[in-house]
């Protein structure tokens, strides 16, 4: 074999593993990846439902429920458009409480209900996710928009 066959060889195998470990790594980081998802876009089946996402929004008004006497609660996630059931077992933050912002990491279960396996509050009073602001922005257009069109409509 000549210099020149083998040092096309070398490179040839160097191109294979640079590629083959490129392709693993992009594998891995996909597998961590978790997406961020509204009400909204869950309702409209744009969430994965074998995979773990992120779903945020506000928690709803009266819709917190405690199962019992273990650590499983339920309660609802909205954009003010639409609404995602819950059910978290474990225990939440602090600052967890009904009309404030959160967000929860998990998938969706049985019946539509998010199983999440996380969850987190807002930290402070102005601060809100960018995802769930621009969610509940999105959400709060849309619902004016059908309700001036409702009010516009004779009876």
């Amino acid at each position: 074999m000549k210099a020149r066959q083998k040092r096309f060889i070398f490179l040839l195998g160097g191109m294979i593993a640079l590629g083959a470990t490129i392709a693993l790594v992009l594998n891995a980081m996909q597998g961590n990846l978790s997406y961020f998802f509204s009400p909204t876009e869950v309702a409209e089946g744009k969430a994965p439902l074998d995979r773990n996402f992120r779903l945020g929004g506000l928690v709803e008004a009266g819709s917190f429920k405690r199962m019992g006497s273990d650590l499983t609660v339920t309660f609802v996630v909205t954009d003010e458009k639409r609404r995602v059931p819950v059910q978290y077992t474990g225990i939440l933050p602090d600052l967890f409480k009904e009309g404030q912002g959160m967000i929860a990491q998990g998938k969706m279960g049985p019946g539509g209900i998010f199983m999440a396996d996380e969850v987190l509050a807002k930290h402070d009073e102005e601060y809100m996710p960018p995802e769930v602001a621009e969610a509940l922005a999105k959400g709060h257009q849309e619902g004016s928009a059908k309700m001036r069109d409702a009010q516009s409509q004779p009876l």
